[in-house]
């Protein structure tokens, strides 16, 4: 598993992006922040394609479910792993994803 960064390209089930806001700044991996608990709960989602009169799009994430690591930590939270799990707000309700489509960097590695 591989370590998730602001650049890393997260997105809904139906391909809408989240928009990563790293909550701390000081570790990096190729010069971009690395993305640890809470990350990335409650982000925005943009281009979700899923929409109609009676249809949500995904607009935000929710919680995550699995990919933060059990032993690896920066600042005492959990670094985010590429095996990133979590719900969304579209519709059907609590059924929509959000995971990594891809991880944007080939360095740094760690088990669950």
């Amino acid at each position: 598993m591989r370590w998730i960064h602001r650049d890393s390209l997260i997105t809904c089930g139906h391909d809408g992006r989240v928009r990563n806001r790293p909550s701390q700044q000081w570790v990096t991996v190729q010069d971009v922040p690395v993305l640890v608990r809470p990350d990335p709960e409650g982000r925005d989602i943009t281009a979700c394609p899923n929409y109609g009169p009676t249809i949500k799009p995904c607009l935000h994430t929710l919680t995550v479910t699995v990919g933060y690591s059990t032993w690896v930590r920066v600042d005492r939270q959990p670094v985010v792993l590429s095996h990133l799990d979590g719900r969304t707000d579209g519709t059907p309700p609590g059924t929509v994803h959000h995971q990594v489509r891809d991880v944007r960097q080939g360095f740094l590695g760690a088990d669950a």
